[in-house]
């Protein structure tokens, strides 16, 4: 069993949104017809299409970069440290007196960024585990994922 707990601040939020977006295929598709853009007004000389695959390219960071700030301010579970306890039923997350939990075989995905470890509760949630918050655990919550989790949903390098 492992207690930590996480406050989740904007920077956090913004990383979740980031790795969420850049390994779908919005992320990906977006960026490619960017880069295209790019490539292609380079080579024909349309500095207009230069323009658009650069704005193309910034766009979606940036409305994510705004999205998070947004979020952080408006949602106020984001205002108080999140409890987190792993244990051998699944995650259970409190703050203040309410309680959920999430059992191991109801995961989706367990993924980590440089910053954060994500663990998917559904296909676009998850819980946002920051590394700074963790620090000591954070190798232990890592062997705790990979001891409940099967090899194909767990898809964190340590």
């Amino acid at each position: 069993m492992i207690e930590f707990d996480v406050k989740i601040k904007a920077a956090d939020l913004y990383d979740y949104m980031l790795y969420h977006t850049y390994h779908g295929f919005s992320g990906i598709f977006g960026t490619l017809i960017g880069l295209l853009m790019i490539v292609g007004g380079i080579s024909i000389e349309k500095w207009v299409l230069v323009i658009a695959g650069i704005i193309l390219l910034l766009y979606l960071p940036w409305t994510l970069f705004l999205k998070s700030r947004q979020q952080i301010l408006a949602n106020p579970a984001f205002k108080a440290p999140l409890h987190y306890v792993l244990d051998d039923e699944g995650i259970h997350v409190s703050q203040g007196e309410d309680e959920e939990m999430q059992k191991w075989e109801d995961v989706v995905k367990a993924v980590a960024s440089n910053k954060s470890i994500f663990v998917y509760t559904s296909r676009v949630n998850a819980c946002i585990f920051p590394r700074r918050d963790m620090g000591e655990y954070t190798a232990q919550v890592i062997q705790v994922l990979a001891t409940h989790l099967p090899a194909q949903k767990m898809k964190i390098r340590q």
